[in-house]
């Protein structure tokens, strides 16, 4: 790591294809938007060689302001891969979106990375959402380490964000959180502020100065080491306390001084076991430099501390039939298992997939088997199929550098991929194998659209299958009562980005009209009404007629239809015209043009012609009947109504449930659940709910999260159900 006594300050920079999984580290930037996550990728790709200057790829051109914060924007809102090479080492850094609404991109930079890095800024803190992945990545013991930005700000104060970290990340043990470096301090400027100029290894105690722009080091002034006296003890100790070796402790205890070389490899392997989190400080490299400070540092702890792909357990896979297969962890001779973290549309190149291989080695050009299960209720049709797959590169900027090949453990972009989309696998055509998918959060944001106009019609179609494909996220749904095109979503920001990409992508323009919940239709009371159709003009007429009674039934019973004709009135082959007719007018409603539910509808009586009856007149008998019934009596207009469960923290229970119960929502229990959170179980009209993951994440500051379940329909208050019924009125 940087303590190492003989660190050096770099290492050539442009990434090659892995040749063993050993030389690789995959890590994850976690952190919220406007922590630093992309300052720092650059600033790491600059120390690596990566790049001639922050920003900027080597590539021999330039490249334009506008490009290069284009680029920028489209990276704060997807997953992107910037492989680098360090010491011999293969790094791919996975930068992950800041915003909630792109959590999806988040998680799948989880399932691709073997570590995560937590970006925490100085002068903003950490925010719930941050301390919420914290915990998911605790739960499948993902090695994590922190590193504190923008140490340029006035108000930054490395030591306090340290202690935050430490209550945030450490509530069960604050000691496996602790700080590598000491930042060390320039002359403070005419503001009073004294910018950090460099760091003090606690274990080497040695000093690392960045003011020149390259890392030079040197052995700390005796005003210097008092300095981190007490800092290195507990460092120490923390390690120590981790350590796999049980007499450490007591000869450390019994005042034997530890050999720097142990404590350094007892760090590395607590970091890598995920027991302990070091803290380290970065900021990014000034004009003209080469290094910023402390990229050293972070990318020997990425390749010392962090694990290899080696060291993660194989993942679990099946046949496409569901049989269970073993496969060898990270064998790059194994049987071919790769997964589709992301995909995106190049306007160039087609459809370009990125891929973490898990078993086995991918190769250019060869035929794979591509297997997708389990998203069909998204919009994602299951697949199995044979593709042959186009070039293999590794992104470089907006540049993709062509490999010759990616081994278990590495991550590529693959070309070509026409039907492959997010989450599937990729497996040997001989040899077809499936991964269990990671879990999707669920979209709870509606956005219903409509075709612009006559040509976005036409291809509006293909633009959303385009899109779901690309984002597993997104559900696009296809209302069958309400008739609308409904994309859900993850929120605000989401909805904003995915009707950008239909725009310019796909060359589609939409509207965005109300979302419309399913409503319905049903009596409140016993009722009877006659339906006549008689028409003797001539020739062929048409005669029935059809007396039914209507009678509600318990909710979810639908439409019963019974037959209590005596004596013939109604001949036996046209009953099941007026059953006909009956229903299909339910179905269109009977007072606001909502479809009838859970009623009982009775044929009593009825006449026909022994000539002049048919088919079609007892179907319209039968409607007119229902109808007339309809107007004699008070209809019931049910609105759906739906189970939601918030996970919430505990200081924000009573805010939850005073908003559910403003949202006519009735709490029917509550429980206490691990983290100091609280389950909240209520039900509430999906009318009021239709903004709800916006409303409850700025109500929760972004900590809560909630799941919702059709349940049944009720009937609507009267108020509302006079102001639907008068808007119906308005708009036939």
């Amino acid at each position: 790591m940087g303590d190492k006594a003989n660190a050096h300050p770099g290492a050539a920079g442009r990434a090659t294809a892995a040749d063993h999984p050993a030389s690789v580290r995959n890590v994850v930037l976690v952190g919220h938007s406007g922590s630093g996550k992309t300052t720092l990728v650059e600033a790491l790709a600059l120390t690596a060689g990566a790049v001639n200057r922050a920003g900027r790829v080597e590539d021999g051109g330039t490249v334009s302001d506008y490009d290069e914060i284009e680029h920028r924007q489209q990276r704060s809102v997807q997953l992107s891969l910037v492989p680098l090479d360090w010491d011999g080492y293969k790094i791919n850094v996975l930068d992950t979106p800041g915003y909630a609404d792109f959590v999806g991109e988040l998680r799948a930079g989880l399932r691709a990375a073997d570590a995560a890095l937590f970006v925490v800024s100085a002068s903003d803190g950490v925010d719930g959402s941050t301390r919420v992945v914290w915990e998911e990545c605790a739960a499948v013991g993902m090695p994590r380490a922190i590193v504190v930005t923008h140490l340029e700000s006035a108000r930054a104060d490395f030591e306090e964000m340290t202690r935050i970290c430490a209550q945030a990340f450490g509530a069960d043990d604050p000691d496996a959180v602790l700080p590598l470096y000491l930042p060390l301090h320039g002359p403070p400027g005419p503001d009073g502020h004294a910018p950090v100029t460099g760091l003090i290894g606690l274990l080497s105690q040695r000093l690392f100065d960045y003011s020149s722009g390259e890392r030079k080091e040197s052995e700390p002034g005796p005003e210097e080491l008092p300095l981190i006296e007490t800092a290195r003890n507990r460092l120490i100790e923390g390690i120590i306390s981790e350590s796999e070796d049980e007499t450490l402790m007591d000869r450390y205890l019994g005042g034997e001084e530890i050999d720097l070389g142990t404590l350094v490899q007892d760090l590395e392997r607590a970091v890598a076991r995920g027991v302990f989190h070091p803290v380290l400080a970065a900021a990014p490299a000034a004009p003209g430099a080469r290094q910023g400070l402390g990229t050293v540092e972070l990318l020997e702890l990425v390749t010392g501390g962090f694990p290899t792909p080696l060291e993660r357990e194989a993942p679990v896979v099946t046949t496409p039939d569901g049989r269970a297969r073993q496969v060898t962890a990270c064998d790059p001779d194994g049987p071919l298992v790769a997964e589709v973290v992301k995909t995106a549309s190049d306007p160039y190149v087609g459809r370009v997939s990125m891929v973490r291989v898990f078993s086995g080695t991918l190769r250019p050009d060869e035929t794979v088997h591509v297997s997708g299960h389990g998203l069909a209720d998204r919009g994602h049709e299951d697949h199995d199929v044979d593709e042959r797959i186009g070039a293999l590169s590794a992104p470089f900027g907006k540049q993709q550098r062509s490999l010759t090949h990616a081994i278990a453990g590495d991550l590529a972009c693959v070309a070509k991929l026409s039907r492959a989309e997010t989450g599937d696998t990729l497996s040997a055509k001989d040899d077809p194998l499936l991964m269990q998918p990671w879990e999707m959060p669920d979209p709870l944001l509606p956005l219903a659209i409509q075709a612009h106009s006559k040509a976005d019609e036409d291809k509006l179609s293909q633009g959303l299958s385009r899109l779901v494909a690309e984002d597993p996220t997104m559900r696009l749904e296809q209302n069958q009562s309400t008739h609308q095109v409904v994309l859900w979503c993850l929120g605000e920001a989401h909805a904003d980005v995915a009707l950008e990409r239909l725009r310019s992508r796909y060359g589609v323009q939409v509207d965005v009209v109300p979302h419309k919940v399913s409503l319905r239709e049903t009596f409140a009371a016993r009722s009877a009404g006659r339906g006549r159709h008689v028409k003797q003009s001539g020739g062929h007429g048409q005669y029935a007629i059809c007396e039914i009674e209507v009678e509600p039934l318990p909710g979810g019973s639908g439409i019963e239809f019974v037959d209590k004709v005596i004596g013939g009135a109604v001949p036996r082959q046209f009953i099941p015209s007026v059953e006909k007719g009956v229903r299909a007018q339910a179905a269109r409603g009977v007072a606001a043009g909502y479809p009838l539910i859970d009623v009982r509808i009775t044929l009593r009586d009825g006449k026909a012609h022994s000539v002049d009856s048919s088919d079609a007149a007892f179907q319209t008998a039968g409607a007119l009947a229902l109808r007339e019934a309809a107007a004699d009596a008070k209809i019931h207009l049910l609105e759906p109504v739906a189970e939601v469960t918030v996970l919430v923290g505990d200081e924000y229970v009573g805010a939850v449930m005073s908003d559910l119960s403003g949202r006519r929502g009735r709490v029917v229990g509550t429980e206490q659940s691990a983290g100091g959170r609280t389950l909240v179980r209520a039900e509430v009209p999906e009318i009021e709910i239709g903004r709800y993951a916006v409303d409850l994440r700025s109500l929760s500051h972004g900590t809560a999260r909630f799941d919702r379940v059709y349940a049944r329909h009720e009937p609507m208050p009267p108020q509302l159900t006079d102001r639907i019924r008068e808007q119906t009125q308005g708009n036939p």
